[in-house]
């Protein structure tokens, strides 16, 4: 943590938070200023368009979170702020993209092998029966 931030300010039991938060602001930071040193235009060139979704949902998403987070240390509470619907909708949006790229993974069936292998597993008794009966019984004639 700082060392300009008196301790005697806050109490002391929250100290580690304090810390922990500090560390995730930085994190956060880094992060960004990777973002942030690639042109948009250039990165989502480089991406699929299922991808592009994602990045963009990622991206509002963040946004949108750490408005939360300024409304919150900002005594507001944003559990009653228009930013709680926009989350949700954004939420729903991932779903969707989620259940795209799911199906996207999923197997697909391939009829004709499928069938093959029905065909090949099933008895048919009639073309044993066809094979037995053309060939002569030997040892007995008939008369």
């Amino acid at each position: 943590m700082s060392e300009d931030i008196n301790t005697e300010e806050y109490p002391t039991e929250i100290n580690d938070y304090l810390v922990a938060f500090e560390k995730s602001l930085g994190s956060v930071d880094e992060m960004l200023r990777t973002m942030m040193s690639v042109s948009r235009s250039d990165l989502l060139q480089k991406l699929e368009p299922l991808e592009q979704a994602k990045m963009d949902l990622v991206s509002v998403y963040m946004l949108n979170s750490m408005f939360w987070v300024y409304l919150a240390t900002q005594g507001i509470n944003p559990k009653e702020h228009p930013v709680k619907e926009e989350l949700e909708r954004i939420r729903t949006y991932m779903n969707k993209v989620k259940e795209i790229a799911d199906k996207k993974k999923a197997s697909k069936l391939d009829k004709g092998a499928a069938s093959r292998f029905v065909r090949n597993a099933l008895w048919e008794p009639n073309a044993e029966n066809e094979h037995t009966s053309k060939t002569p019984a030997k040892g007995k004639k008939r008369k």
